[in-house]
């Protein structure tokens, strides 16, 4: 049986890294939903604990905060929020750092997933329409999401993760956050203001004007208080989970919006992705190899509770089999996480999804949007400023995770 989980775990993770199975139309939540059938149907967990290996309160939590998400859409904030940065900026720099700026604040209090869907498309037309190449402007929304994502520990579905099972406190997570985050936003408008500057040279001929859009400023109140209260809650001892579930609750109920087009915006397959890998990775837990190993890594000295090994490790998983299937296999792995080295995971994972284009889920939505608008983003054009970005990103992180005392070198 040791053998067929290992085989099951090893064929799961690899599915993780190519993102489908060749042939078949199957993405990474199908492939981590089929191998949790496989592996309950084999008993390799008995049928009685099965939903203990499921952390339920980071499920919970994700489904509250994609409610207020698609409330906050229905309010029309996210596409206004679009054409103001493209219909402001008067100059092709300006509005890369208002594109930067306004991707990595949304991304801090938002999903970063859910403001990337929405605002590339007419990010991508509104950028167009000024005869200015849209792709530096795309890739800083993507880079920029990812960073911005970082600042809090709802920005993204692997900090929602380490939050819940590690039990970090939200609002000491974010004083120590913060700093890298903004520095790493200046460097993300750096980077590509300077790999992309003969596409930035170019001034737009007129400044162009932006349709109108429809904006429900009383929906917007309601969705910008209901976010402070949330924010609140999340400073008091009630679990994240159920001041998510509280607000989320409170949002359903409305005279304009059905509840049916809110329950619609879950990212189903998102969560079936968790609880699936939660699964797949609890039952390689139980054949004790993972122990094992971890008492071998010990002695060596080679457990990831550095920076300079947790780096290394953070931008192997995050471009291989993606940030969020690598937290969940480490957090269930590796249980006695140290504090420090589950904020660096937060941090560092985060930054490290900008390296290459399949690095974050942000990043591959942004080019699938991009693509259905006609702009081609390419693997190369993605790393030319991907990869300085994450190294100098993950370099000034590190180093502040050791200057706070959090982790070693």
């Amino acid at each position: 049986m040791t053998s067929f989980i290992i085989l099951i775990f090893v064929l799961t993770y690899l599915g993780m890294a190519l993102g489908r199975v060749p042939g078949l139309r199957i993405d990474r939540s199908g492939i981590a939903l089929v191998a949790a059938v496989i592996l309950v149907a084999a008993e390799a967990i008995p049928p009685n604990e099965i939903a203990s290996g499921v952390h339920f309160p980071t499920l919970l939590l994700m489904g509250g905060l994609m409610i207020l998400s698609a409330r906050v859409g229905t309010a029309g904030i996210y596409e206004a929020a679009a054409a103001w940065v493209a219909g402001q900026a008067g100059q092709p720099l300006r509005l890369l750092m208002l594109t930067v700026g306004v991707g990595g604040a949304l991304s801090a209090l938002l999903v970063n997933d859910i403001i990337v869907f929405a605002m590339t498309p007419l990010l991508c037309a509104a950028v167009s329409a000024r005869k200015v190449d849209p792709r530096p402007f795309l890739f800083a929304l993507a880079a920029a999401s990812n960073v911005g994502s970082a600042a809090t520990l709802i920005g993204n579905p692997q900090n929602i993760l380490i939050g819940q099972v590690g039990r970090v406190e939200f609002w000491s997570y974010v004083s120590i956050a913060i700093l890298p985050t903004i520095v790493s936003l200046v460097i993300v408008f750096a980077c590509i203001a300077i790999v992309w500057r003969s596409a930035l040279v170019v001034p737009p001929s007129d400044r162009m004007t932006v349709s109108p859009l429809s904006v429900d400023y009383h929906q917007a109140g309601i969705c910008v208080l209901a976010l402070a209260i949330l924010l609140v809650l999340f400073a008091t001892p009630l679990p994240r989970e159920i001041s998510a579930l509280l607000v989320a609750a409170c949002l359903i109920v409305s005279r304009r919006v059905p509840s049916r087009q809110l329950l619609d915006e879950i990212d189903l397959p998102l969560l079936i992705l968790f609880a699936s890998l939660f699964v797949v990775t609890d039952a390689f837990r139980r054949t004790g190899l993972a122990d094992e190993a971890l008492r071998v890594l010990a002695s060596q000295g080679l457990l990831p509770d550095r920076v300079s090994l947790l780096a290394p490790l953070t931008l192997l998983i995050s471009n291989t089999i993606g940030n969020v299937p690598g937290v969940v296999m480490v957090l269930q792995v590796w249980r006695d996480i140290p504090h420090g080295t589950l904020i660096g995971l937060a941090i560092l994972s985060t930054f490290a999804g900008n390296l290459l284009l399949v690095g974050s889920l942000a990043n591959l939505i942004v080019a699938e949007r991009a693509g259905a608008a006609g702009v081609h983003l390419s693997f190369r054009d993605h790393a030319k400023a991907g990869v300085p970005i994450s190294v100098v990103s993950m370099l000034i992180a590190g180093l502040w995770l050791w200057a706070t005392g959090l982790m070693r070198l």
